[in-house]
């Protein structure tokens, strides 16, 4: 839910304004066939019956709040949220807005990764390096499913509570690149895993270590959990919210579609 959540909003460019969470273009062509959207269709499916039931809630809320209350609910920080996107269909979709918007797990090299990271994050919305370093901490839960990126593994071991475990692990792990999965050669895209191959990490994680400005952040979260949830906080809602009007939520008003309130 929450890669959901950054993914339909990620698409946001400071430059002109277009993308972003608004329109709730993921599920429609070109976004819902993106390689970087790989396997949030299982999602989406997931929150359909909500849709269902509430025609009137936008795709692009639906979406959002899933992902902040899937951080609360995982022990992570309350996210700011607010309603306010609309649903519009593929004549609406701006041409300039296409897959390059979103990250790659890798782009060849360290030094590449870590440029692609700053333009990534920089057009979104001016993000600093601290900003940018507490969203990729969101790796502490979920893992890469082979069967949708190729990829395979979580980043941490408890991949179901939001914490500052990925700090954490990216320092103290030694990684090397995978060359056998379940006894067999790897023949997936190259990935890092740590000793006992419990354990992965993408070429744009390692990459954070290389860079003097983003690994000082790593090692500053890896120390301070409380510094990490509060500026992911901000971020994350700064992320989802860009390029829409919105409006605060009175309280009780979202209960009515998820069971309890905000």
């Amino acid at each position: 839910m929450i890669r959901l959540a950054f993914n339909s909003s990620a698409t946001y460019s400071r430059y002109d304004k277009s993308g972003g969470s608004n329109g709730g273009f993921m599920r429609i062509l070109p976004e819902c066939n993106w390689n970087a959207n790989a396997g949030l269709d299982k999602a989406r499916e997931f929150l359909e019956p909500i849709k269902e039931k509430h025609p009137d809630v936008s795709y692009g809320d639906i979406w959002t709040l899933a992902g902040a209350l899937a951080v609360e609910l995982m022990g992570g920080p309350k996210i700011t949220w607010r309603y306010g996107r609309a649903d519009l269909d593929e004549s609406e979709h701006d041409p300039n807005v296409d897959e390059s918007r979103l990250p790659v797990p890798s782009t060849g090299c360290p030094a590449s990764d870590i440029a692609h990271i700053k333009s990534i994050f920089g057009r979104i919305g001016q993000l600093n390096y601290k900003e940018i370093v507490s969203l990729i901490g969101a790796h502490s839960v979920g893992r890469c499913h082979e069967d949708a990126s190729g990829y395979t593994g979580p980043w941490t071991k408890d991949e179901t509570s939001f914490s500052n475990d990925y700090f954490k692990v990216l320092l103290q792990e030694q990684w090397t690149l995978k060359k056998t999965h379940n006894g067999k050669k790897w023949t997936g895209p190259p990935q890092y895993e740590n000793a006992d191959g419990t354990l992965m990490m993408l070429p744009v994680d390692i990459a954070l270590l290389y860079d003097s400005r983003f690994r000082e952040y790593v090692e500053h979260f890896a120390e301070d959990e409380e510094d990490f949830r509060a500026t992911f906080s901000k971020a994350f809602s700064k992320v989802l919210e860009n390029g829409v009007e919105l409006q605060t939520p009175k309280p009780g008003v979202m209960s009515k579609y998820w069971g309890f309130d905000i």
